[in-house]
């Protein structure tokens, strides 16, 4: 019994002599780390620069690697005979402005090859489609006419040619707003999440360039100059407002004044993209819902024209038979 106890007593000492020493060290190891870790702040941030510099180096490096290897620059120069032809007329201040170099950024033309491009084809468009009517009226189809009159038709056709390129460029504008346009608003919502994820505008503009390139190359290729804008531009203002004049779309424009007013002021840019989201969306609807109103009066003359004769065909096609037999 004495025993028992003994081994009990000792067992029990040796249990608080454990649960002691555990207590001591815990308590010694949360006094004395604090003081043996000291201020990490300075050597964290200095970590985090130099991880920054890493991948400002590696970009760099990749943007140089891909203008080495990239087939087609955006400021590639015309040929040498295109640009001594139209340097010699002088038809970059006769048949150019401000106006027509806007025009050709708008429909995703860049650089100095395709104004060179679009003055070269208005003038010798008409000239060759000139050279082609007189033949075919004379050579080929030898009409019956005066040659004035041919000479005449030439000349129409000749001022068809000289507005060819602007018609082309002006479809073109068209087309490449209306992909911007549709893609606009799910932009937008991709950039919201973005921004109200933490990341600032410039890595926003990058990500959703990435995404949105699936549904419009164009909106693609416009967000991405706008990063590269925001990044090297004295005036963060200056890359909102280029973004509005190459696209030439009201919903763009109202987007980026937005942004503009909202860095201005200091307003939540969050905010500004969830009012301006809502907005686009809204006007898609009803750009949709307008295209469906005017459906029905665009197919009432096809109707008449096509479907009528035909149902009429079908509805008294057997009774005039029916009558002509019994008369018969």
């Amino acid at each position: 019994m004495m025993g028992l106890n003994f081994s009990d007593l000792m067992n029990q000492q040796m249990i608080i002599a454990v649960l002691t020493m555990v207590a001591v060290a815990g308590t010694v190891f949360v006094l004395v780390m604090p003081l043996l870790e000291g201020d990490k702040l300075k050597s964290r941030m200095k970590s985090v620069a130099l991880e920054r510099d890493q991948m400002r180096a590696r970009e760099r490096a990749r943007m140089a690697d891909e203008k080495a290897n990239a087939r087609v620059s955006l400021r590639n120069q015309p040929k040498q005979q295109m640009q001594h032809i139209v340097d010699r007329l002088n038809l970059k201040n006769l048949m150019s402005d401000e106006h027509t170099k806007m025009r050709l950024i708008q429909a995703g033309y860049r650089g100095t090859k395709p104004l060179y491009t679009f003055l070269f084809a208005r003038l010798v468009m008409p000239v060759v489609l000139f050279l082609v009517a007189v033949f075919y009226t004379f050579v080929v189809l030898q009409l019956e006419h005066p040659p004035m009159f041919n000479v005449l038709i030439a000349s129409v056709i000749a001022f068809i040619g000289y507005y060819a390129p602007d018609l082309y460029l002006k479809n073109r504008i068209q087309n490449r707003q209306l992909s911007i346009n549709r893609a606009w608003p799910d932009a937008l919502d991709l950039m919201l999440i973005c921004v109200e994820s933490g990341m600032s505008i410039e890595v926003a503009f990058r990500k959703v360039s990435e995404e949105i390139g699936v549904q419009s190359i164009a909106l693609a290729e416009e967000l991405t100059l706008t990063n590269a804008e925001l990044s090297y531009l004295g005036e963060r203002r200056l890359a909102y407002e280029n973004l509005a004049k190459r696209t030439g779309l009201e919903g763009v424009k109202n987007v980026s004044l937005a942004l503009i007013q909202a860095e201005r002021y200091g307003t939540p840019v969050s905010q500004a993209l969830r009012v301006m989201a809502d907005e686009n969306r809204a006007q898609r609807m009803q750009a949709a819902e307008k295209k469906a109103a005017a459906l029905p009066p665009k197919l009432t003359v096809p109707m008449i024209v096509f479907f009528l004769p035909v149902l009429l065909a079908v509805i008294i096609g057997p009774v005039i038979i029916q009558a002509l037999a019994t008369f018969d």
